[in-house]
């Protein structure tokens, strides 16, 4: 309430000022015939100028701005694979019974263009990625994702998130599932419907992750080949990737 009070006080006194003017003006000139003719032109110019200004001006700050953004929180999304994302993937990748395919279809190459990781991107919807708890080493997935639960609550905190809803999503399948590994004090001889719902919260986080990862190796190869070319070293799709270069 008070700014918008501060907001018609501002109004107001910037009218009384152009009326002042426009008085003082008459006071010395005597000429109201003028006064109409620059007031008229004034106001026929008022809303080309309100389209230059508020419409094309602001739209190109506004891009360049929502570019920005998206170039930081390319760099968020960065660091959580560098930290974590990676070896997560390459954890429940082990643990997918149907793992053959996609790591075929996965060796990310220098070549693809966007038309072939839009393919994939169709290819493999995050319901694709299934994760099986009963072969897959549950104790270390906890460790891990243990280790690294305050790295991933920063992120979490970032601001820039809330301009990315399928990572925060992401997160908090991840988070998820590390909460479920940890509230159970032994992961071994787990009843059917137990492992069936971890295998469930496994599937849920590796889709999200897998898919956040291949729109991210997209990004690293249209503006950071040199970043690229480490991530494809680590593709944890790829059984054959070494970070060596050959």
């Amino acid at each position: 309430m008070k700014k918008q009070r501060w907001y018609l006080i501002v109004a107001l006194a910037l009218i009384a000022a152009s009326a002042a003017l426009y008085l003082i003006h008459y006071a010395i000139f005597r000429n109201a015939h003028h006064i109409y003719i620059y007031l008229l032109g004034d106001l026929a110019f008022l809303p080309l100028e309100v389209l230059v200004v508020t419409v094309i001006v602001d739209r190109l700050l506004s891009e360049r701005d929502k570019r920005m953004a998206l170039e930081k929180l390319n760099m968020v999304i960065g660091a959580f694979y560098s930290e974590v994302g990676t070896e997560l993937l390459r954890s429940l990748c082990a643990a997918d019974p149907d793992s053959g395919e996609k790591k075929q279809a996965l060796k990310v190459d220098a070549g693809w263009t966007d038309k072939e990781y839009r393919a994939m991107e169709k290819r493999f919807t995050s319901e694709d990625f299934k994760a099986e708890s009963r072969t897959a080493d549950l104790y270390e997935l906890r460790d891990l994702l243990i280790r690294h639960r305050d790295f991933m609550v920063r992120l979490l905190e970032n601001p820039l998130l809330l301009e990315h809803a399928t990572f925060t999503d992401l997160l908090w399948a991840v988070f998820h599932l590390t909460e479920e590994l940890e509230s159970r004090h032994s992961l071994e001889g787990l009843p059917s419907a137990d492992l069936e719902h971890l295998s469930g919260d496994m599937g849920r986080a590796y889709g999200r992750v897998a898919s956040e990862w291949l729109d991210y190796m997209r990004h690293l190869r249209s503006n950071y080949p040199y970043l690229f070319s480490l991530a494809m070293r680590l593709n944890p799709f790829d059984p054959e990737a070494r970070v060596e270069l050959q």
